[in-house]
């Protein structure tokens, strides 16, 4: 079971280069950074935390793909990814170019985690239907993976149609870099894993050890290994006996929460962390 971390970075906190420079020289085998592409300034979507007001972070994160690019090249091996990124609020042909761009200059180390958003205001503005937007992000992530794997792409539904196109650089991972599918457990969650991602990113680990099963049969349904998935909560809290526990139900990476602060105050939680890989 591997471990890594994530951070929701912003321009006030420690930026993800360095968190990236430092945990991989402590062992950690990934960092992953959220994305918002803005926040409106209504609440009439909640807060998924669940508290009144939304925590100062969410307001100012930096774009998780240029701030990922730029931990690449201060880095040699830690995995670096989205957690979670949003798909809906992008153009497919247009980002299917910025992240293979991405696992191009990181040497294949990207790692697509991705959701179908929570805050309604934040995808309407980009025009997103918010009862439809499973089924846009999933023509989306097919779209990106033709245009991938192939010479010449195509791809027609009722969302998006591309004729046969050429679209260069390929992903050094092939066919695709890994995909993490987050959202709460459930069949429809389960299909859309077994259909077009790697794996799932679980916020925390509650209800989880129950649904695996049902994981595990809808990939084999869909004519997919169950042994390959990647099983990975996200935002973690650690303790020993929580990490074992993981452990012995199969997961294959858990991904700790640090601090949104400064520098200051992230080092000591991470070299805390890092205790735990031994």
């Amino acid at each position: 079971m591997e471990i890594g971390v994530t951070i929701h970075a912003t321009d006030r906190t420690m930026s993800p280069a360095e968190v990236a420079r430092e945990a991989e020289a402590r062992g950690f085998y990934s960092l992953y950074i959220p994305e918002h592409t803005h926040i409106p300034v209504s609440r009439r979507t909640p807060p998924p935390t669940g508290t009144e007001e939304l925590a100062e972070e969410y307001l100012r994160t930096p774009d998780p793909y240029i701030a990922l690019a730029a931990a690449a090249a201060v880095t040699d091996r830690i995995r670096l990814g989205t957690g979670i990124g949003l798909p809906a609020q992008h153009d497919p042909i247009t980002f299917a170019k910025e992240l293979a761009t991405l696992d191009v200059v990181s040497g294949g180390r990207l790692v697509f985690g991705i959701g179908f958003g929570w805050n309604h205001e934040e995808m309407e503005n980009h025009g997103v239907e918010v009862k439809r937007r499973r089924a846009l992000v999933r023509e989306q992530m097919l779209t990106m993976q033709a245009l991938w794997a192939n010479e010449v792409a195509e791809f027609s539904g009722e969302f998006i149609h591309m004729e046969p196109s050429w679209q260069w650089p390929k992903p050094v991972q092939q066919p695709r870099p890994r995909i993490l599918l987050g959202g709460g457990a459930g069949p429809k969650l389960f299909a859309h894993i077994a259909e077009y991602a790697d794996g799932w990113m679980p916020i925390g680990g509650a209800g989880m050890k129950q649904s695996l099963g049902d994981l595990r049969t809808a990939m084999q349904s869909a004519g997919r290994d169950p042994a390959s998935l990647h099983i990975v909560p996200m935002g973690v809290f650690p303790s020993q006996g929580k990490l074992g526990y993981y452990r012995d139900m199969g997961v294959t990476e858990v991904v700790l929460r640090l601090p949104s602060a400064p520098r200051d105050d992230v080092m000591p939680v991470l070299d805390e962390y890092a205790a735990l890989l031994a």
